[in-house]
């Protein structure tokens, strides 16, 4: 399969995962009207948008896309699978954050990013990924979100994923191993569980959370009226 046949194939999965879920499919996804919040994964390609399992909301996207192919036949080919959902009582106790799978040495990731690596008692933790928030962050707050349970779960996940908080946004990103329906299935489950585990992570931390819904995913305001963006 050349490129440009791989690509139409991802795109039929993609939409066929939406046709299934009922989700909004949009071939590059656009803006919200004026008076509805921002919308998620804007100008992203193969964008999803709605409930994405059953009991989470939010939207997906094509992500580090790359042209590949022969000459006459090159194609722009997804590498990643980009999730996020709203959620605005997460930034309140951790506004900025990014975990990344270790690809090259911590320090050399530490400079690229100027950041504060933030060190958890899990040591497989600490092994497969870099926490991190802004220089100018306290790290004791992320240190004290995440649960053991938390922590021992996102080792277990079988891909190299990175996730994060930033603009009220929780944020999941998943690394390709095949353009499949298969692939992007597994990919949104694992995106909405780590939803739902940071969800109550902040309940367990007596934070208040809002029900999941379609503001979530940027389709309705919150139920109290919060325009998040």
């Amino acid at each position: 399969m050349n490129a440009a046949e791989e690509r139409e194939s991802w795109i039929a999965a993609v939409r066929e995962v939406g046709e299934q879920r009922n989700l909004r499919y949009e071939e590059v996804g656009g803006i919200n009207p004026k008076d509805a919040p921002p919308a998620l994964c804007p100008g992203g390609s193969n964008r999803l948008t709605g409930e994405l399992v059953p009991g989470t909301w939010g939207a997906s996207c094509d992500a580090d896309e790359r042209e590949e192919g022969s000459f006459m036949r090159k194609s722009v080919l997804p590498h990643a699978l980009l999730a996020k959902s709203y959620m605005p009582e997460l930034t309140r106790v951790v506004p900025v954050f990014h975990v990344e799978s270790i690809e090259r040495t911590p320090d050399e990731q530490l400079m690229r990013h100027s950041r504060r690596r933030v060190e958890f008692e899990s040591i497989e933790f600490n092994r497969r990924f870099l926490a991190t928030v802004p220089s100018d962050h306290d790290p004791m707050a992320l240190r004290q979100l995440f649960s053991p349970a938390f922590l021992d779960w996102t080792t277990t996940v079988d891909r190299e994923v990175d996730f994060g908080s930033s603009d009220q946004q929780i944020y999941f990103n998943w690394r390709l191993r095949e353009r499949t329906g298969a692939e992007l299935r597994l990919a949104l489950k694992n995106a909405c569980e780590l939803f739902e585990k940071v969800r109550r992570e902040l309940n367990e931390a007596g934070e208040h959370t809002y029900p999941p819904g379609p503001w979530n995913a940027a389709l309705e305001p919150f139920p109290d009226g919060i325009q998040p963006g």
